[in-house]
């Protein structure tokens, strides 16, 4: 098993950066900006990138070394990763990593940084990082993820060498969903499909079957829109949805904190927590920071709903212009309530509801109200 298998779909750069981990570590660029879209596995390459240059085979070999192991694991001592469940990466937060990113590594070649999600962070935030970036620490590497480099600053974008993801091949993604987690070839393909090429996505569909179902609901919503009436209902269900999904995960994740931690400190699922313990045990699991997560984990599962919506007009727009040979639909289940939409549908119409769905991802970015926003836009869907 390489250090690189779990990059899908992204060959030449894969092969691009083993010549780098494996070059002259005077010429390896000490700042880079990896974008790609969302789910092409920008984050995955940051951490395959990292491990090849802190191992000694520079992740060459058939067997990921201990080294290699610890980094993808997130245990190695100098790789450090800010990857946030807030809706902002915090100004604290950075200036923690830039005193981290002038320590001399302990164990390893390189300290490296890797930041997921760099375009969250404000401006003000942006600004406290750049010189670290522009004269990086001589032992120190940044490795920034963000879905396009003109998601990030000017200044960022100019001091950094930019590294481009393409969205994976449906077949690609179809083939690791089966490799790494047993989903039979059938629910694969079609959990491939469905996510559009975003890996975390297609793996969610393949493994968890309510999320499956609440995709399949929704897109039968869209479809059977007629009246306002519909639109609130749909939206009321959307959002409901997203908030169970929201709860469920930030609730498992604060389990697993709750869990690890006793296990770190040896300590038994019904053990009571010592006093000189106590105030790290209630840092994990902060009420703030637990809605903190809620929030952004259900605006996650919005946005996600945002991309169901807009394929089913997608799809009506390649019908509407014969491209089925060419593209493909992606909504082969309801493809016959699709068609006959598309044939009642002016071609223009199509289109706009594509930017009605691009006008709600704005203003649910911008913290409008979820409920208000899904309301207009699925008042604005009906035919």
């Amino acid at each position: 098993m390489s250090v690189w298998d779990a990059i899908i779909g992204q060959q030449p750069v894969v092969e691009r950066l083993k010549t780098i981990a494996a070059g002259d570590p005077k010429q390896i660029a000490q700042s880079w900006l990896i974008c790609g879209p969302p789910g092409s596995g920008r984050s995955n390459l940051a951490r395959a990138f990292a491990a090849a240059l802190e191992s000694p085979d520079h992740g060459l070999g058939d067997e990921p070394t201990k080294i290699t192991k610890q980094v993808l694991a997130g245990t190695h001592p100098d790789v450090s990763v800010l990857a946030t469940d807030k809706v902002t990466i915090g100004i604290d937060e950075v200036r923690e990593l830039i005193g981290v990113s002038e320590q001399m590594p302990s164990t390893a070649p390189w300290r490296i940084i890797i930041i997921e999600d760099v375009d969250r962070m404000l401006e003000r935030t942006t600004n406290v990082l750049l010189k670290e970036i522009e004269e990086p620490a001589e032992h120190c590497i940044w490795l920034l993820c963000a879905p396009s480099a003109q998601d990030v600053l000017p200044t960022i974008r100019s001091r950094t060498r930019i590294v481009n993801l393409a969205v994976p091949q449906q077949a690609a993604v179809a083939a690791y969903l089966e490799r790494s987690v047993g989903a039979d070839a059938h629910l694969a393909r079609r959990a491939a499909r469905l996510a559009e090429g975003h890996i975390g996505i297609a793996k969610l569909y393949a493994t968890d079957e309510r999320v499956m179902t609440d995709r399949d609901e929704l897109v039968v919503g869209v479809l059977e829109l007629a009246k306002a009436s519909d639109a609130v209902l749909l939206a009321g269900r959307l959002i409901d949805n997203a908030k169970a999904q929201a709860e469920v995960d930030v609730s498992g994740q604060a389990a697993k904190a709750e869990a690890d931690f006793r296990r770190v400190n040896g300590l038994g699922p019904d053990d009571r927590i010592p006093p000189k313990l106590r105030g790290a045990y209630n840092a994990i699991a902060k009420k703030d920071d637990l809605k903190r997560r809620a929030t952004r984990r259900s605006r996650d599962v919005l946005d996600r709903a945002l991309n169901s919506i807009a394929s089913v007009y997608r799809d009506i727009a390649v019908l509407q212009n014969d491209a089925e040979d060419a593209v493909g639909l992606i909504n082969l289940e309801n493809r016959a309530a699709i068609t006959e939409l598309a044939a009642r549908m002016p071609r223009a119409a199509a289109l706009a509801r594509l930017d009605e769905v691009a006008h709600a991802r704005k203003r649910l970015m911008g913290n409008g109200n979820p409920t208000l926003v899904f309301e207009a836009l699925f008042c604005a869907l009906i035919p």
